[in-house]
């Protein structure tokens, strides 16, 4: 029997303890872990009582920054991870972390191993003690020219290895090179915050491109000879046919790197010069935004939520593909969602899972598409309907119908602006006065990149560039704008993240006496704006009055 440990402060019976230490050494695993699953305390109460029982300091956090990672050739990850014990060593300290104070075995061979044995110990939590360990072993991945040199000469047979589908890439030990750096890939593309990969085939070569903030970076330049490997490997993490070359296939997988849970979407297509692949990226650990995140100003704010609480009609984003319409749609959802309305969705695909929500995946080979959906849709008495997007006159026609009968509606719709939706509309065969009495506002949007605060320097503009975004010189007010440089937190582009300009289209009464009369895009945004619309262009330029972006970005994004 283990020695029994006392554990003051908590207020725990020594049978307590002895039950949870019982069933440590009958079954194995750890006696902080047991004591937390059967809630005799938090974390923090147990680790704080264990670091006063074994005198041992308990510390919250751990170093991520300038680690020694040499122990990573020398001990599995998964040892690790299994003992939650790290070694920590930095320019001003070595320590040990470890969860469990009673797990001696596992410290002294660690100790062993490394020939640490003066180096203190301290307790830490699971969580931070997993995340050093994935730090750690991220910067230890080989080069992409390490795992190329090893490919040459690799047989096509030693691709084929199954691995778990959401296990961690960081676990993943597998001696297959093509393995190795299609998992390095995804590590590094989700380090850099990158929303898609493309693997793209050339004549001589294979090019690796990350879209980081909505622009496509190149990565890597293989040798040709890696090409059907590649594809090989990515097909079978995505179930799809390895024998297949001449078609395009879709498919997902789901994989886990480090904390993060991604769910990425595939496509092939044969090309002239083999097959090209693209990856979407969706991080599924990150949280679901509000509106008030979306860097929206206070007063369209406030227009926005108004709108978003109407009783009934057709509120449409529109906006090409990437500029972050369903954030915006899942943004005005989450800030809606009660347990008082019904909310029903039909997207393809699923983004992110809403508790209290019903979620309808579209699946076309059974026919559920936008339409059928919606006609089932609207027989579950369903307060708040979202259309993942209107595509044909089938789908309008329906989200029309369903407005008029005391449905909120939200939809998108791939236009340049806002007052292009009615255009389209229009073009799909509706008629004016329906889309006038059913619509209450369309929400056009951009993504921009956020200049890098570390590295963004301000400058005089020459007054052709503040003229393409609508900005006069004398109207600057003596406030400094700013222009990207490029620095290495921000890999060299100048920039760090994005944000939304938007262009609010709220229906009054002049604009659908207007729409009854003409359906000219030109004529409708015009009538908007001196009603009050502010345009993205001027929402850009409110932004690069702010610092936030550059007039470059600003003309790139909308080019009016």
């Amino acid at each position: 029997m283990t020695q029994i440990y006392s554990l003051k402060g908590l207020g725990l019976s020594e049978d307590k303890i002895a039950d949870a230490q019982t069933l440590r050494d009958t079954a194995g695993g750890s006696i902080v872990d047991i004591l937390i699953q059967q809630k005799a305390a938090s974390e923090i109460e147990l680790l704080s009582a264990m670091s006063t029982e074994f005198g041992i300091p308990f510390r919250t956090d751990l170093p991520r920054e300038d680690l020694k990672i040499d122990f990573t050739k020398q001990i599995p990850i998964q040892y690790l991870k299994k003992h939650k014990i790290v070694p920590i060593k930095t320019e001003n300290e070595a320590v040990i972390a470890i969860h469990d104070p009673t797990d001696f075995q596992s410290l002294d061979d660690l100790r062993h191993i490394l020939n640490w044995d003066d180096v203190p110990v301290i307790l830490s939590t699971q969580a931070a003690i997993l995340s050093a360990i994935n730090v750690a072993y991220d910067l230890n991945n080989e080069s992409a020219d390490e795992f190329i040199q090893d490919m040459n000469g690799e047989s096509p047979d030693s691709i084929i290895s199954e691995i778990e589908e959401t296990a961690d890439l960081l676990d993943d030990t597998s001696d297959a090179p093509v393995i190795k750096l299609v998992n390095l890939v995804l590590s590094r593309a989700v380090k850099a915050r990158a929303s898609d990969i493309h693997f793209e085939p050339f004549q001589k070569s294979l090019i690796i491109r990350y879209r980081i903030d909505g622009v496509l970076y190149n990565i890597m330049n293989l040798p040709k000879g890696i090409q059907s490997s590649l594809a090989s490997r990515i097909k079978i993490m995505a179930k799809l046919d390895i024998a297949e070359k001449r078609l395009p296939q879709d498919g997902r997988l789901d994989i886990k790197i480090g904390d993060k849970l991604v769910d990425i979407r595939v496509s092939v297509i044969p090309t002239a010069f083999g097959e090209r692949t693209v990856l979407r990226l969706l991080d599924k650990t990150s949280t679901i935004f509000k509106l008030d995140d979306l860097g929206i100003d206070r007063e369209r704010l406030k227009l926005l939520n108004n709108i978003i609480h109407s009783p009934h009609g057709i509120v449409l984003v529109t906006g090409p593909t990437g500029s972050g319409k369903t954030t915006t749609l899942y943004a005005a959802l989450s800030t809606i969602n009660s347990s008082e309305i019904n909310i029903i969705t039909i997207e393809d695909p699923i983004e992110y899972q809403i508790e209290g929500i019903g979620q309808i995946q579209v699946n076309p080979k059974i026919d559920l598409t936008f339409a059928n959906g919606l006609r089932s849709i609207v027989r579950q008495d369903p307060d708040v309907i979202l259309v993942g997007e209107i595509r044909d006159t089938e789908t309008a026609e329906i989200a029309i119908q369903s407005s008029l009968t005391g449905h909120l509606v939200f939809s998108t719709l791939h236009t340049n602006d806002a007052a292009s939706s009615i255009t389209r509309l229009i073009d799909m065969e509706m008629e004016p006065f329906l889309v006038s009495s059913s619509v209450i506002a369309i929400i056009a949007q951009r993504l921009i990149r956020i200049l890098c605060p570390d590295c963004k320097e301000p400058y005089v503009p020459d007054d052709e560039s503040l003229a393409r975004i609508g900005i006069e010189k004398d109207g600057l007010d003596n406030r400094k704008l700013f222009r990207n440089t490029g620095c290495p937190a921000c890999m060299n582009t100048g920039y760090k993240g994005r944000t939304a300009i938007f262009e609010v289209m709220v229906l009054n009464d002049p604009l659908k006496k207007l729409i009854l009369k003409t359906s000219d895009a030109n004529t409708i945004r015009e009538n908007a704006v001196k009603y009050g619309m502010m345009t993205l262009t001027q929402d850009g330029a409110r932004k690069v009055l702010e610092g936030i972006t550059s007039i470059e970005e600003v003309y790139r994004v909308t080019g009016f």
